[in-house]
């Protein structure tokens, strides 16, 4: 199995290290060609706005968004996650706007009411996990084919909507692997169909 990781801006190493610990073959894409072969796809976390102009300066957008369309499993964190929203509150951005969520940025508030939390997350079967929320961005609403997956203070913090995985904390800043994990279950099904 052959993983991308955006590499334009934002922690896409840290995904590295933890699909490298799991022994998956990772790409860390930048230009079109890095993006053949792949069997899916993690948006990281960084800055939205920044990560989105730089997707259509690469020329990535309009491509990312076809072989999302096309089936090939996205997992985004934190800004990732606002890439792939449909609504961004209150923000004129380039994104992907795929994920039937709306998302309101730093909702949580700004970089020194950033924070960590345990949260239960269910993929099907109940994992513990600990969530690290740096200037998280506030799913406010979703369609009615997003499942969520975990919550916090009763607001969604992971979702999935067919292909697409979003969570709006960092998964990678931590040792648990277990959204690594389900997101690469979700490549190696959708290569199978």
């Amino acid at each position: 199995m052959k993983i991308g990781v955006l590499s334009l801006q934002g922690d896409f190493i840290k995904h590295r290290k933890m699909l490298e610990s799991l022994s998956v073959d990772v790409v860390l894409v930048k230009y079109d060609h890095d993006l053949k072969d792949i069997n899916g796809l993690i948006l990281p976390g960084g800055e939205s706005t920044t990560i989105g102009k730089l997707l259509i300066k690469f020329k990535l957008m309009d491509l990312i968004k076809e072989k999302i369309k096309s089936g090939m499993p996205v997992f985004g964190t934190c800004a990732g996650m606002i890439l792939l929203a449909r609504n961004i509150n209150n923000a004129d951005q380039p994104g992907l706007r795929l994920l039937d969520i709306e998302v309101e940025r730093n909702g949580y508030g700004s970089q020194i009411e950033s924070f960590e939390a345990d949260l239960l997350l269910k993929i099907p079967e109940k994992k513990k996990i600990r969530g690290v929320f740096i200037r998280a961005p506030l799913i406010k609403n979703t369609g009615k084919n997003v499942k969520i997956l975990s919550t916090f203070n009763e607001a969604p913090v992971v979702v999935l909507e067919n292909n697409i995985l979003a969570a709006n904390f960092h998964p990678e800043l931590t040792e648990n692997n277990s959204l690594h994990k389900y997101f690469l279950s979700i490549c190696r099904d959708a290569s199978m169909s």
